[in-house]
């Protein structure tokens, strides 16, 4: 039997614990009436670094609304970074303490 999936659910929950364990504060974006379309599900903030992560899974893709948000973010200078699993999470933070 192949290897269940994981959902974004478990993902995000993964990187989050990481992050925190790193020393980065984590906020998690609820979703909902009145949140910004697209806004991504996580801000880390460590050392002035602020940081908009979008969780997906393997195959996930940003939808329109998260495309937008992104051009955003990096336009006015801010950093934006889809992870798809822990392992992308270790790889990004170890460059960016």
């Amino acid at each position: 039997m192949p290897p269940k999936k994981q959902p974004e659910t478990a993902i995000r929950k993964a990187v989050r614990d990481y992050l925190k364990v790193k020393g980065w504060f984590v906020l998690t974006i609820l979703q909902g009436i009145g949140a910004h379309r697209g806004i991504s599900d996580l801000i880390a903030v460590k050392n002035g670094v602020v940081a908009w992560i979008e969780i997906k899974t393997p195959t996930g893709r940003l939808s329109d609304y998260q495309e937008k948000f992104k051009f955003e973010m990096e336009a006015h200078g801010g950093i934006y970074v889809v992870m798809r699993s822990l392992d992308d999470a270790i790889e990004w933070e170890s460059n960016n303490r």
